[in-house]
This record gives structure tokens, sequence and C-alpha cells, in this order.
């Protein structure tokens, strides 16, 4: 009777203790840091270029969107040249309907990405050198593959924590 009452008791301490720090804002604040975290590391590995030395902006288009990457420091050609890299391999992926890089760096399957996958043939993704790196223009004429693409953009732009308006804008 001792036993079941002590593991009782233990039982509703332990829950009593996740409870707390469920609903505990600095918990909440260092699961958001370590998640932050993470999804930078595993960014610099898989863009082969650091986060701190280049700025991502996502901007959501009536026909798609844009995926752009700039370097921060003028006549840093090297990061400059790594992003055009990259991104050409990231719209040669999406293109090819594999979106292994966003899913390896956000350590989860990005909002769209399934439907983005299922209207494969019904979006197109194009790499654009620009002067400071380079952008992956996303275009569809397709409805729901349109909001697929505006929900991974929204995702991205949280995620990376870009401050960057998820208000749709017009294409240029």
């Amino acid at each position: 009777m001792k036993r079941i009452v002590l593991t009782s008791a233990l039982s509703l301490t332990l829950a009593a203790s996740a409870q707390t720090a469920m609903n505990c804002p600095m918990h909440d604040q260092s699961a958001s840091d370590q998640h932050a975290a993470g999804v930078d590391t595993r960014g610099d590995h898989a863009m082969g270029f650091s986060h701190e030395a280049t700025a991502h902006h996502f901007t959501l288009l009536s026909d798609g969107g844009i995926i752009e990457v700039d370097i921060k420091a003028d006549h840093d050609d090297a990061t400059r040249d790594q992003i055009r890299m990259h991104l050409t391999h990231i719209a040669a992926m999406f293109s090819a309907n594999d979106f292994d890089v966003p899913m390896f760096i956000h350590d989860t399957v990005p909002p769209g990405v399934p439907t983005m996958k299922e209207k494969h043939d019904a979006i197109t993704y194009t790499f654009q050198p620009t002067d400071r790196g380079g952008q992956v223009r996303i275009t569809t004429h397709d409805r729901d593959a349109l909001k697929a693409v505006h929900d991974f953009l929204s995702f991205q732009i949280a995620d990376h924590r870009t401050g960057d308006p998820t208000a749709v804008k017009a294409p240029e």
C-alpha cells in the first residue's frame, strides 16, 4: 500500500512539474531559442555559408514568391558565390520535387511542402543572380499551389526570423 501511495505521489509531482514547465514563459523561450539555434546551425551546414554573413528574405507574390539571399558585407565575393551555388542547387532540387534541404534545416516538413510536391507540375523554380547574391523565383497559376507556396514562404519568414512582411505583393 505504501508503495502505491508513494508511486502515485511521485506521478502527481512529475505531472505537476511537466505542466509547470509547459506553462512557464522561460521554458517556452528556451525551447524557442534552442529551435532557432538549430535552424541556424543546420542552415549554415546545408547552405555552405554563415547566416551571420548573409540576409535572407522571402517575398509573397500574387503568382508565387521569391527566396532571396544577399551578402551583408560589401566585396564578400566568396560568400556571394556560395549563395549563388546554393540557390542554383535549391532551384534544381525543388524543380525535381526534392525538398530535403528545408526539411533538414527546419527539422520538420514545412507547411505547404506536401501540396507543393503534389502540384509539382504547376510550379516553376528559377534561379536568378543578383548583385549581392541571388534569388529563386517561384511561379504558379494554380490556386492550391499558390496557397502552398505562400504557406511555405510565410513559414520561412517566421522560422528564419527575417521580419519580412507576409502581405502578398504584385510581381515587379
